[in-house]
Parts: structure tokens; C-alpha cells; sequence
């Protein structure tokens, strides 16, 4: 009996991982320092940190939600987590996955590498490389048409977003949109990308890649990145260090939340905060958008991709996209 017992509060108490309750939590990578930070998030501490091989960005969750895959570029690998756990389910090789995202029919992975100057397509099933598109220079960040028929990157070293048919791996066009583009965002019929080389988000035309509209926000538009309910957008505004809050519908501003430490990625918790990762604080912050008020979790050297795992007694939901 007394063994029993013993046993039950072990598993209460969340000291036999394989057994305990599965617990909110949220993924952070820590890309200068070669490891993945998984956090409590009812508690607000780091319970796990787990190594993987060099220089890891960023991470996607497979259409079946049972993994998630933290990209190491400089490692040329793709580690497998189990997104309940943290538990490396296995490792494949992946030549320089910057960046990595799945399409929305969940059919193809494709992976910009940014060091190699390269687009690979996958077949998402698979990991069977279909296509490998040279991409000078830097291609950093993805976005896909909502058919899933063409895939959008941004090329950070020549100023440019460039437009490739998924099934035959044809450059459709290849456009300078401005200096040193990062993120991508299919938005209401058209592609929004963060300048980062300036202080604007470029509203691109998906038909030929022209510029019909500069959103100015501030120094450094990095990343952007739509509310849950769709009635907001955030734009990471790094060199500047400030979030931008914009209309989706009309892309009017409608003001700025200011946050140091070079604002990157970010995730929505059920709470109504949102989880920003810093990249020069080594510290994920908790949003209040309300308020504009926010708390740090210490991380990792420079945090960059992150992922909360909200529901992990469900099968995980497909929203997490490659950021």
C-alpha cells in the first residue's frame, strides 16, 4: 500500500515524465547556444533544456501534430520533439534548415537555407527532396498561397521576395521589394513582408511581386504575425524595439508597444498574453496587449523561434508555422 502511495504522489508531482499529466508549455529555441528551453507555462520556469547539434532558428509542427521540428542549419539536421514531452523522437538530415514550413495542404515542407543559398522542397510524407531552387542570396523567411500551389520567400542579401510553383519547383518571379526583407505574410489576398534593412512592411502583389503599399512601422520590421481572432496584427520591430499594432483589414496603425531586446517571434497563450522572444535579452517576455506591460522568463543566448503547446492532452493544432 505504502508503494502504492509513494507511486501515485510521484506521478502527482510531475517526477516520472512518462506518466504525469501532460502540462502546458511553451518551446523556445536558443540559437547561440544550441539548445531547445521548454517551460512550464502555469509555473513560468524552465523545466527542460534540450542540446541539439550547432545553430538552431526555427521549428514546425507536422501536420499530425505528433512532432515538432527544431531545424539546426548549421548542424544540416532536423531534430523530431515530441511536442508533450520534449523527447527527441529522432534526428534526419537536412541540408541547412533556416528556416522550414509546411504548406496548408500539408502535402510539402519547404526549407529556405539561408547559409547555402538554397529553397528545397520536400515531400512532406516523406522528407523526399522534390525540388532544389538556388536562391542568391540568404533566403530567410516563408509563406505559402492559401492553395498551397506557391510558396513565397525573402531573400535577405538581394532585397528581394521571390515566387515558386510548389509542384514543379518553377521561379515564377523575383522582385527587389526592399533591403533585407525577413517576414512573410499572405494577408487578405496579398503578401506582406517586414523590411528590416528599413522601417516598413512592403504590401506585395502575389501576381508579379510589386510593391503597392509601404506600412511604416519602425526600424527593423521584422516579423509579423495575426491575432488568434484575426482582428489584430503585430509587427516585430527589432532594431527599433517596439511591436507594432496594426488593423489587418485596413493596415492602419494603431500604435506601438515598446519592448528592448530586439523583439523576434512570437505565440498566443489562452490567457490573452502573448510570448515574445528577445534575441539580444535572452529572455522570452510575457505580453499583456492591453496594457502594454510585460514579465521575462530568462532563456538561452538569443531566443529566437517559439512555440506554446496549449492543449497537450489534444492533438496539437496545426497553426505553427516556421515564424
Amino acid at each position: 500500500m505504502k508503494k502504492l502511495l509513494l507511486a501515485l504522489s510521484l506521478v502527482s508531482g510531475g517526477l516520472l515524465p512518462g506518466l504525469a499529466a501532460a502540462r502546458p508549455l511553451a518551446f523556445v529555441i536558443n540559437s547561440a547556444e544550441a539548445s531547445v528551453s521548454m517551460i512550464d507555462m502555469d509555473t513560468k520556469e524552465e523545466v527542460k533544456r534540450i542540446p541539439v547539434l550547432r545553430e538552431p532558428h526555427h521549428m514546425a509542427l507536422t501536420p499530425d501534430g505528433k512532432s515538432l521540428l527544431i531545424g539546426d542549419t548549421a548542424g544540416n539536421a532536423v531534430f523530431f520533439l515530441d511536442p508533450v514531452t520534449g523527447d527527441v523522437q529522432r534526428r534526419a538530415t537536412i541540408s541547412d534548415p533556416y528556416q522550414l514550413q509546411y504548406s496548408p495542404d500539408s502535402k510539402w515542407m519547404v526549407v529556405a537555407g539561408l547559409a547555402r543559398n538554397q529553397i528545397d522542397i520536400y515531400d512532406a510524407a516523406t522528407l523526399t527532396l522534390a525540388h532544389r531552387i538556388p536562391a542568391s542570396s540568404m533566403p530567410s523567411h516563408i509563406n505559402f498561397s492559401p492553395d498551397s500551389s506557391v510558396t513565397y520567400v525573402s531573400l535577405q542579401g538581394t532585397d528581394a521576395l521571390m515566387a515558386i510553383d510548389v509542384h514543379t519547383g518553377a521561379v515564377l518571379w523575383n522582385t527587389k521589394i526592399g533591403k533585407s526583407p525577413a517576414g512573410v505574410l499572405w494577408l487578405d489576398g496579398k503578401i506582406l513582408v517586414g523590411i528590416m534593412g528599413a522601417d516598413y512592411v512592403a504590401v506585395v502583389n502575389p501576381a508579379n511581386g510589386a510593391v503597392e503599399r509601404k506600412i511604416v512601422t519602425a526600424k527593423g520590421a521584422h516579423n509579423l504575425f495575426i491575432s488568434p481572432d484575426s482582428h489584430t496584427l503585430y509587427v516585430c520591430n527589432r532594431v527599433d524595439g517596439s511591436i507594432s499594432v496594426l488593423d489587418p483589414k485596413t493596415l492602419a496603425v494603431r500604435g506601438r508597444i515598446a519592448m528592448s531586446g530586439g523583439p523576434d517571434d512570437m505565440d498566443f497563450a489562452p490567457d490573452g498574453k502573448i510570448w515574445v522572444t528577445r534575441r539580444w535579452a535572452h529572455t522570452v517576455a510575457l505580453l499583456d496587449p492591453a496594457t502594454g506591460q510585460f514579465t521575462t522568463i530568462e532563456t538561452g543566448r538569443s531566443p529566437h523561434g517559439i512555440w506554446l503547446n496549449t492543449h497537450p492532452n489534444q492533438p496539437a493544432p496545426t497553426r505553427v508555422s516556421a515564424k
